[in-house]
């Protein structure tokens, strides 16, 4: 799936040009420099705000927002928050909640192209048990395979989220 930054506007695409990669847990601290780059987002839906907090593993902004949104969406940032955090079980209640999503079928062809591929359909519980293992051993074939998929799957439900605004 090409994902073009500027398809969402300079401030969503200066957001993620500050920020290199998604890692598998939200370890880094963002600048006080990105923080302010959110914060200049006001047009920005709830959803969308939570994705970029989540992008830049923001984990206390994301979570605030997420929590506060009841559809299934806000379910999805919320398990995206809980799996890097890492929290295994916790993730897999809100990917229950979550249910069939929309972007699954994308995601997984999208996994399965960047070496991913465990059934015919998405299995966000199995991705999770992937991400666990892989995010153990740093530098691995696996490891770069889940940090794909974790960021095929953000900007997946990113652009789910933008155009749902639209």
């Amino acid at each position: 799936m090409p994902f073009d930054p500027t398809d969402y506007g300079p401030e969503v695409a200066a957001v993620l040009a500050s920020c290199s990669a998604m890692p598998l847990v939200a370890s880094a601290s963002p600048t006080s420099a990105q923080k302010r780059l959110v914060q200049a987002c006001p047009s920005l839906s709830p959803l969308m705000l939570a994705g970029l907090w989540t992008y830049l593993g923001c984990y206390d902004e994301a979570h605030k927002i997420a929590q506060d949104i009841h559809n299934t969406e806000g379910s999805y940032w919320h398990a995206i928050l809980h799996r890097r955090e890492p929290d295994a079980w916790n993730s897999g209640y809100w990917f229950r909640k979550v249910g069939a999503h929309p972007i699954f079928e994308n995601l997984r062809a999208e996994s399965e192209a960047l070496g991913y591929r465990k059934s015919a359909k998405w299995d966000p519980i199995s991705f999770i048990d992937f991400c666990e293992k892989a995010r153990t051993r740093l530098g691995s074939h696996d490891e770069q395979v889940a940090c794909a998929v974790t960021r095929a799957e953000w900007q997946l439900l990113f652009d789910h989220c933008a155009r749902a605004r639209r």
